[in-house]
């Protein structure tokens, strides 16, 4: 198989990367899956500097090749190790084929750093949604000092990414939301590893929608984060669950809050999330789409991740 163009666009980031503000960031370096390079649509290369991850959606004749390559073009400028998962094998296994396995991989983001794990199938830090993290940022420091008793809600907080950010970037209170305790206790390790002041930051095991009743009191919020999964077995259909949850949504709000409200499915347009928010409350209103990571193009806008920054304010 002849893997130049995937090999010409991984060099073109590298490229990129040697003149970007902070060369270390974590980034993907490939992005098969937004259907942008016919062939390769099942491959992605994530740079987690100096460790090199490989995802195999789907089996490939030539993957020895292509790991090869990539090693050969990769290892001069700095990293230590190439590890491959292959998600078409059960239970996703992640192995090191090339240089040295790196012991501690993390993601880096600025002066931040997110451990990973790479014996999962998730690593522990979702690079696509980068724009949302520096939207949050942001939205953080205009408000912090300003708005009095500044409070954020992170739902579905997974390792705690977003909550890290917001930390680092003003003084607030923070309520972390996952079903998971797992995934849990290493958002709070996520704090502690950056240094983070932990005074009121919160982590807590509970359903978003079904458990709204236990934590809607802890507001009222003027910042809101929404990331949920598209399909958690059991827990959470974004078909049947999300505009119930944004429907409770409002009574845990300030009268006046900005959220990002996270949609990850292609099956679902961006026209359809607009519609699904705006009829939940009159309250809301869509303000703009954020765009999207660079580092993931999509030839349809639709397929791709939405993130939109609503605001809410309250009627009457």
């Amino acid at each position: 198989m002849n893997w130049e163009p995937l090999l010409q666009a991984v060099r073109s980031k590298l490229e990129e990367t040697r003149s970007a503000e902070n060369p270390l960031d974590s980034r993907r370096l490939f992005h098969g899956r937004g259907n942008c390079y016919p062939g390769f649509e099942r491959i992605c290369v994530d740079s987690y500097t100096p460790a090199i991850l490989v995802t195999l959606f789907e089996e490939y004749d030539g993957e020895d090749e292509l790991v090869g390559q990539l090693w050969a073009m990769l290892q001069p400028c700095g990293y230590s190790g190439l590890a491959v998962q292959r998600r078409y094998q059960p239970r996703a296994p992640i192995v090191w084929a090339c240089g040295e396995p790196v012991e501690a991989p993390v993601a880096r983001r600025g002066a931040l750093q997110f451990p990973l794990t790479f014996d999962r199938q998730n690593v522990g830090f979702f690079l696509d949604i980068e724009p949302g993290r520096h939207w949050l940022e942001q939205q953080v420091r205009e408000k912090a000092g300003q708005v009095g008793n500044l409070k954020l809600l992170n739902l579905f907080a997974f390792t705690c990414a977003f909550s890290v950010v917001a930390r680092a970037a003003g003084e607030l209170e923070i309520l972390n939301i996952d079903l998971n305790k797992g995934v849990l206790k290493r958002g709070q390790a996520n704090h502690q590893f950056n240094q983070l002041p932990m005074k009121g930051v919160r982590f807590v095991a509970r359903d978003a929608l079904r458990d709204f009743k236990r934590y809607d009191r802890s507001g009222p919020f003027q910042l809101a984060v929404v990331d949920p999964p598209t399909r958690q077995r059991g827990a959470f259909e974004v078909d049947t669950n999300y505009a119930k949850l944004l429907e409770k949504l409002p009574a845990c709000l300030a009268d006046q809050a900005d959220l990002l409200l996270v949609l990850n499915s292609p099956a679902h347009s961006e026209a359809y999330f607009c519609e699904m928010i705006t009829a939940a409350n009159s309250g809301f209103s869509v303000v703009a789409r954020l765009p999207q990571n660079p580092d993931f193009p999509d030839s349809d806008p639709d397929g791709a991740l939405k993130m939109l920054h609503v605001r809410f304010e309250r009627n009457g």
